[in-house]
């Protein structure tokens, strides 16, 4: 959140790469540091938090890339080039657990190298393997990328400040007011569409463990397998609306992206008279005293209930446990019900994602999007961070009916937004005159 307007502003007056290569390095310090925190008697917490820090801070460079793809691309070429962009992010999730799967084999204990106090085990290898990576990008971006920058048009701009001198038409057509109401509305769309992603995400684990008694490593496995496939259906989404927005456009799609979503979360309501299995017992005690109030209208009286844990178990407690007392009242969510809700948000996010800062760019126009781009990433930061916080929260103690009743509202209250703003979210030069839309 504090990184991405800080990079956003650097790149608006300096060439691209001294960002991209700092922040890189960042992330590559982070990493190792990560797989050193091992090293120093004391304070290894700290060394770690610190880490994963600095991990994030380096990952601000998001809103120079998108800055870069809109400053290097024509109105044209502009929903491709984006949708590209995000399949290789998509890619990267997909493969970044597979690697860390793959380096499991070098197991707990590893090889060690005391002379530099080095362990290369199946926890520092990932984040050394992070490392490399990030050396690589940083030759690739010393080596291949070129300072490119183009109007809506198409039309090259000499360079990263434009002036007067070197391009008067392109300064002209650069002139006017950005829309500021669009780009805040367009913020607004992105929170709302990372934030509802992100809960979704939180709320994967707890549910199937709650819903169907999985144990948390075959909710975790699970549930894993589920989001790789979701990474494989997005990418094939990327690939759909490069084709689909030239004939109608990113509004249309946006809005039907959040559409979908509203399925997905509707689909997820529990309905019916089929309840949960129960997690009766707390193994860890040796009595269990419940105290809950009921929400159904026929009990009136508060209900004390003593549980007596099974002997002898040493398993891991399965089902919803009576502690939520909205166990006892919320009908199961079917697996169907899951696995279709699956589906539809694995297909709506992705579509809804980058048609909105696809859409954000082109709003901005030829100015320089840097900062712009940075408060953009900033709000999706900010989204990914009260998610889980909500769904914590709200799940825990109301359950999944109002949890994914508030998410529905929340999504039509953003298709109504993006309904009555719909005619001001244009490109910039569309807006002015200059390009048909």
């Amino acid at each position: 959140m504090v990184a991405s307007p800080l990079f956003g502003l650097w790149s608006n007056h300096r060439p691209r790469r001294e960002p991209l290569i700092v922040s890189i390095l960042i992330n590559v310090a982070a990493n190792v540091l990560y797989a050193y925190a091992h090293a120093p008697s004391l304070h290894r917490k700290y060394y770690m938090l610190i880490a994963r820090a600095f991990v994030g801070f380096g990952a601000g460079n998001v809103a120079v890339v998108r800055s870069y793809v809109a400053g290097a691309t024509s109105l044209k070429e502009r929903t491709s080039a984006m949708a590209n962009m995000s399949a290789c992010q998509a890619l990267g999730f997909i493969l970044g657990p597979v690697f860390q799967t793959c380096l499991t084999f070098i197991g707990e204990n590893g090889v060690a190298w005391r002379a530099i106090a080095l362990e290369l085990n199946m926890y520092t290898a990932p984040a050394f393997l992070g490392a490399f990576f990030g050396v690589v990008n940083v030759i690739f971006i010393i080596a291949i990328l070129r300072e490119h920058r183009i109007d809506d048009l198409g039309r090259r701009i000499k360079s990263i400040n434009i002036s007067e001198e070197e391009d008067t038409q392109v300064v002209r057509d650069s002139q006017g007011d950005i829309d500021q109401t669009a780009v805040v509305t367009c913020n607004i769309l992105f929170f709302v569409i990372l934030f509802i992603f992100a809960i979704f995400e939180t709320i994967s684990t707890p549910l199937t463990m709650d819903m169907y008694a999985w144990t948390r490593k075959q909710a975790v496995l699970y549930n894993g397998i589920i989001l790789a496939l979701i990474g494989c259906e997005s990418i094939m989404a990327f690939m759909a609306v490069k084709m689909i927005a030239k004939r109608t456009g990113e509004r249309v799609i946006l809005l039907g992206g959040l559409l979908i979503i509203f399925a997905g979360f509707f689909i997820l309501l529990p309905w019916g008279n089929q309840f949960p299995s129960i997690q009766w017992a707390d193994l860890k005690n040796s009595s269990v005293n419940v105290t809950m109030e009921s929400s159904l209208k026929t009990f009136s009286n508060r209900l004390s209930i003593t549980v007596q844990p099974i002997q002898n178990y040493t398993g891991e407690p399965t089902g919803c446990p009576i502690e939520q007392q909205w166990c006892l009242t919320t009908p199961v969510i079917h697996l169907a019900q899951y696995l279709t809700s699956d589906v539809l948000i694995g297909l709506g996010y992705p579509v809804c994602n980058v048609m909105s800062y696809t859409l954000y760019s082109k709003i901005l126009g030829p100015k320089p999007q840097g900062v712009y781009m940075g408060w953009l990433t900033a709000s999706g930061s900010g989204a990914r961070t009260l998610g889980p916080v909500f769904a914590s929260q709200v799940y825990t103690h109301l359950g999944p009916r109002w949890t994914f009743s508030i998410i529905c509202g929340i999504v039509l209250l953003a298709s109504v937004l993006l309904g009555a703003m719909y005619k001001r979210l244009i490109a910039f030069s569309v807006r002015f005159q200059r390009i048909q839309e």
